[in-house]
């Protein structure tokens, strides 16, 4: 897709978007790490110049300078001097599949069904809500999404992942579409790793033109459904790949509320 697309806009300034007080030189890093492992930052990218990197994310100069430091570090970026330079995305050969899977390896099963739990509630709450909104040039807009699909090599993730972006933006809920565009880079990004797999891949394009046309139909509960069952299939994936890796599974205390209640008489 055209990388002056609506989705991609509203994932760049996800990227960018401020910190907030509590920034540091590491939170600064991670956002970018997590720009790059959702595709938004591309090798060859040219990121902001150290201080419009800190006034966009809201820190210190210094800490921007220290977080580009640790990623030149990391291989993840370079820093070229004269008229034409600037700090630039570097990856090997283009791959960002060894981030994600870093990024899969560092989480527990916990962790994971808990992050897709919530990208589930806010994806399916915008796809219920873009169903009793969209008009006919939406529904034209989201198929061109889906049409422009390329075949193979799990391509075809970033297009599921522009269409869902898309639905959010149909939801008319600013601030539904800002949650969307945040979680679309912490969880949507490691859906990647499930649609370099051909047979989910496949199955994920099927679906989301079940989706369509349950916008198309103005059938709020079925979009909901469906767009559910693909975050539900994502994250089943994503704990297989953890099992064939070796990833332990790390089980958490039960917490009080989790215990047994003991019933008195």
């Amino acid at each position: 897709m055209p990388r002056d697309s609506s989705p991609y806009q509203r994932q760049l300034s996800s990227v960018f978007a401020s910190l907030g007080d509590e920034g540091r030189a590491k939170r600064v890093e991670d956002r970018i790490v997590s720009g790059i492992a959702a595709g938004i930052l591309l090798d060859g990218d040219r990121l902001p110049s150290e201080s419009e990197l800190a006034s966009s994310l809201g820190v210190a100069t210094m800490t921007a300078r220290e977080a580009l430091v640790s990623l030149r570090a990391r291989g993840l970026v370079k820093t070229t001097r004269g008229r034409d330079g600037g700090t630039f995305i570097t990856l090997p050969q283009g791959d960002r599949t060894s981030i994600l899977r870093d990024r899969l390896s560092a989480m527990s099963r916990v962790e994971l069904r808990d992050l897709a739990i919530h990208y589930a509630a806010i994806a399916s709450t915008a796809a219920e809500l873009a169903a009793g909104a969209a008009d006919e040039h939406d529904v034209v807009i989201l198929r061109q999404i889906l049409d422009n699909s390329p075949e193979g090599n799990g391509a075809r993730g970033s297009v599921v992942g522009d269409f869902l972006l898309e639905l959010a933006a149909l939801s008319q809920s600013a601030r539904l579409t800002r949650e969307h565009v945040r979680l679309h880079t912490d969880f949507g990004s490691l859906l990647a790793l499930a649609h370099a797999d051909p047979e989910f891949d496949s199955r994920m394009i099927e679906l989301c033109g079940a989706i369509l046309d349950a916008i198309s139909a103005m059938d709020p509960a079925r979009a909901r459904k469906l767009v559910g069952d693909y975050v539900r299939e994502g994250v089943v994936w994503l704990i297989a790949d953890q099992a064939r890796a070796g990833i332990p599974a790390v089980k958490p205390e039960k917490t009080k509320l989790e215990r047994p209640v003991r019933r008195t008489s």
